[in-house]
């Protein structure tokens, strides 16, 4: 295999692992081999009025040179409807030319499923998914949540006291385990604007010693530069082999920004295979989403459109 499609392989890879920890049962695999899957799109998903199937086939070209071959899949969707919302998925392969757009494709299917929706009668306020209560795992590995701090407490950015902030270690949050075949997975998240804080919350998180005896404790984070308006960004595997990366790419398909997310596992004995990189995608996604770190699709669309810089942070073994 020619090192070019090696690349495209690992980023087909990486995305499709994290459609699947993003969007969970609506995203089905049709031909593993053959890269062919499908998503149910909804405009509602407690009370869905219109869906529509995306069916996706992902050539060895994408997404460096080719975009996904599609269809959709809906008795409604015909004529100048289907023709528009084609347009519209085109438009926006050809503004991230080389970039995964998957997650775009489906939130602007979405976006125009709830335009309808509310065209056709007003629409229900939207109801927001209640937390899972019942959790299956011991009680001494899931850590107490901080309290809610105030949207201006997180805003380091605006306070003219930048660099007296940045000093302060952030608060950290802690997520619901994930628990399967005796191993548990479990998140943390912290608001960064500098490397020097993405240190402090490391050793902070260190000195809980259930976390210092995990198996691995993997890594990312996303600085936004706003004067250079390019993304720090790093990751750490921490003996996972490539599971920092594939936390980067889900955080980068998220473009979640100033935000910096461990996941703590803890091994029970029994060899998980790609489950674990899937429990440590959805701790991460559950707890960024939970923490209002998302943006909408048509931020995400500028986002990836306007700042595809990114320099890597400088690594040091501290171990």
């Amino acid at each position: 295999m020619a090192e070019g499609d090696a690349g495209s392989d690992q980023r087909q890879n990486e995305e499709i692992e994290a459609m699947a920890a993003i969007y969970g049962e609506e995203w089905c695999v049709i031909d593993d081999c053959a890269k062919i899957f499908c998503i149910r799109i909804s405009d509602d998903i407690d009370d869905p009025k219109w869906t529509l199937c995306l069916q996706v086939m992902l050539p060895n070209e994408y997404p460096g040179t080719a975009p996904p071959i599609y269809q959709l899949n809906a008795p409604w969707l015909k004529g100048q409807e289907r023709a528009d919302l084609s347009n519209s998925l085109e438009e926006i392969y050809i503004q991230n030319i080389g970039e995964s757009i998957l997650y775009l494709w489906v939130e602007k299917i979405r976006d125009v499923l709830i335009q309808k929706s509310q065209m056709t009668e007003p629409g229900p306020n939207v109801k927001k998914k209640t937390e899972e209560e019942d959790v299956d795992c011991e009680d001494d590995l899931i850590l107490a949540c901080q309290p809610e701090i105030p949207a201006k407490a997180l805003d380091f950015g605006i306070t003219e006291n930048r660099t007296i902030e940045i000093e302060e270690l952030p608060p950290i949050d802690h997520g619901i385990p994930i628990t399967d075949r005796r191993s548990t997975f479990q998140a943390h998240l912290a608001p960064v604007v500098c490397p020097k804080q993405v240190k402090m919350v490391l050793a902070k998180l260190y000195e809980n010693k259930k976390i210092a005896s995990a198996t691995h404790n993997i890594y990312a984070y996303r600085i936004y530069c706003e004067d250079k308006q390019t993304f720090l960004q790093d990751c750490e595997d921490d003996g996972e082999t490539a599971a920092g990366g594939r936390l980067l790419h889900l955080m980068e398909i998220l473009n979640v920004r100033n935000v910096m997310v461990v996941v703590s596992r803890w091994y029970g004995g029994i060899l998980l295979g790609p489950d674990r990189f899937k429990h440590i995608n959805n701790c991460a996604r559950n707890i960024l989403v939970e923490r209002n770190y998302t943006n909408s699709p048509e931020e995400s669309s500028k986002a990836l459109g306007k700042n595809k810089k990114v320099r890597k942070d400088k690594k040091r073994s501290e171990h």
